[in-house]
């Protein structure tokens, strides 16, 4: 991907409005990053237990890639990460109402990148994180990647969790108590079979229903133990914004969506995930893991 091609990603406000179909079938809303309100993780302080596992790879966060490996993707390298807190901003207990959060309170200079529901199934992707060792978190849904269980595998292998994102990707608030329990715990049976560990974390389709306590009692008879939204969306080639300066924060966490050229306006998934690095390098962040910033409740 060339410089000049990222720098046309500044003239996509009207792209974005065309966008709308795709997001509504994606996690964003529809509003193009806006995702429903909430606090910071750091002001949930209701916060859960659960059926979450601890990382599954201890140390968590990689050592960073080598310039060679940044230019062969055409990109500049990111700052590397910090180490992982040893006090971890969101600690999540095993009972009680989970907490839902957006980012993440750190006065580290990192945001967190998370992808969405797992259609787009790209080897070159994989050959990307592999090359970068960027950290993913990975919401999937149970009947978007039942054809290719084992695409997601190797990411895995990487350090990157595999979190819950519901069977079908319904809108949760129109659907009963029942059905919005199975939508859940369906798929984190799934997933906890499929990848040996329980997701720790659940993020509901559109962001919908997310502060309802019918949803909140779902994942709590479920198993994961935080609902997690997003500060911005990345569509295509830039990102959409919730605050007014359209500048990240440290502790934001994103949110990107498994898409490739059908849904890219021709564009591969390496490319969007490119132009998401080259935003986030312009403005000095780095790349953490999510998960090496939250406790898990203890066994």
């Amino acid at each position: 991907m060339s410089r000049d091609g990222r720098s046309r990603t500044r003239t996509y406000a009207a792209g974005a409005l065309a966008l709308l179909a795709f997001a509504t079938a994606c996690g964003d809303n529809g509003g193009g990053g806006a995702a429903p309100a909430t606090g910071t993780a750091a002001s949930a302080a209701p916060q859960a237990t659960g059926a979450g596992a601890a990382p599954t790879t201890p140390g968590a966060t990689p050592a960073g890639a080598g310039a060679a490996a940044w230019a062969k993707w055409n990109l500049t390298p990111l700052p590397p990460a910090p180490a992982p807190p040893a006090d971890k901003p969101v600690k999540l207990e095993r009972t009680g109402p989970v907490p839902v959060f957006s980012d993440v309170k750190t006065t580290d200079k990192v945001v967190f990148i998370t992808i969405d529901d797992g259609a787009e199934k790209d080897p070159k992707f994989v050959e990307m994180l592999t090359d970068l060792k960027v950290p993913i978190s990975m919401f999937l849904t149970k009947d978007i990647v039942k054809n290719d269980y084992g695409y997601f595998k190797p990411l895995q292998a990487l350090g990157n969790h595999i979190q819950n994102h519901t069977v079908d990707h319904p809108v949760m608030s129109k659907l009963s108590p029942d059905k919005q329990k199975s939508e859940v715990c369906d798929d984190q049976s799934a997933l906890t079979q499929q990848y040996g560990t329980a997701p720790l974390l659940f993020r509901p389709p559109f962001g919908d229903g997310a502060n309802t306590p019918t949803l909140n009692t779902s994942v709590q008879q479920c198993g994961p133990r935080a609902i997690v939204l997003w500060r911005e969306s990345m569509q295509i080639h830039d990102m959409q914004y919730q605050a007014a300066d359209k500048k990240l924060k440290p502790g934001d966490i994103i949110l990107a969506h498994f898409r490739g050229p059908k849904e890219l306006k021709g564009a591969t998934m390496t490319q969007m995930f490119g132009d998401l690095l080259a935003r986030i390098q312009e403005q000095g962040f780095s790349v953490a893991r999510l998960e090496d910033y939250i406790q898990a409740p203890a066994s």
